[in-house]
């Protein structure tokens, strides 16, 4: 971070300068040696003590000056949301592998369910599901598509859940405009840390989701639901990796 550091201390100054004149040696109970003005000195000890005031008020004014240039450093480095929609909407597709939890009040242990999954900035998001069943989802603006024999069937949705699924491909897109719409946002950290805290402040929202809270680096690597009834999704996004273009069946499956 350019500016002065906020944990930077300088040496403190003498708050007794030596004067002209005698002196005379003092030595503490612990064998350290201070030279002290004497009281005979030309200047005399309203002067000595006048001037140790001045070096004084300008070290205090030089750290207070340094703690003004920190913040301002502090504030000028602050990582926005604007920067983490920059940052998170730069490649062209994302890639990885998934896990997600959903944890029921009525149920002990959490369902886990694990695939792979392809975003495409211009396209939306392909969700391979592996286990514990296969099934190949699409989801983009047109809503979501289930792969059947048939080719790609799109799935009837209730108004709640296509909101959801628009919400879901904002997060991963970083598209922090379209949540600003719905949420209130709060983002903490730094382009290599991150945590973003959705509180939503729509009603058909507040209907589903007390809160959602997303945390990442350089792309997503965790979502968070927590829904208002007491159940909970979490969805940890692995082995995540840019890349600059689709093959030619992902290409395939997002334009039939």
């Amino acid at each position: 971070m350019n500016g002065i550091h906020p944990d930077f201390h300088p040496p403190l100054p003498n708050p007794l300068p030596e004067g002209r004149g005698d002196r005379f040696v003092t030595r503490t109970k612990l064998g350290a040696r201070h030279k002290l003005p004497s009281p005979a000195c030309g200047r005399g000890a309203g002067g000595e003590g006048r001037e140790g005031k001045r070096l004084i008020t300008r070290y205090l004014s030089r750290i207070a000056s340094g703690l003004l240039l920190a913040g301002i450093a502090q504030l000028a480095m602050a990582f926005d949301l604007d920067q983490l929609s920059e940052q998170l909407g730069e490649p062209e597709v994302v890639r990885g592998s998934f896990i997600q939890e959903k944890h029921l009040r009525a149920l002990p242990q959490p369902l886990t369910s694990r695939g792979t999954f392809v975003l495409a900035k211009d396209y939306g998001l392909l969700w391979l599901l592996q286990r514990p069943l296969q099934q190949d989802y699409r989801i983009d603006a047109q809503g979501i598509a289930r792969r059947s024999e048939q080719g790609w069937q799109f799935v009837a949705q209730q108004s709640a859940t296509a909101q959801q699924n628009r919400l879901f491909l904002a997060v991963l897109k970083g598209d922090s405009s379209g949540l600003r719409q719905d949420f209130e946002l709060s983002l903490s950290g730094s382009a290599e840390a991150w945590q973003l805290d959705l509180t939503p402040r729509s009603v058909l929202l507040k209907q589903v989701f007390k809160a959602i809270v997303i945390s990442g680096g350089e792309l997503v690597q965790r979502i968070e639901l927590q829904e208002t009834q007491g159940d909970s999704t979490v969805l940890r996004l692995e082995d995540n990796r840019a890349d600059q273009s689709l093959s030619d069946a992902e290409r395939h499956d997002f334009q039939s």
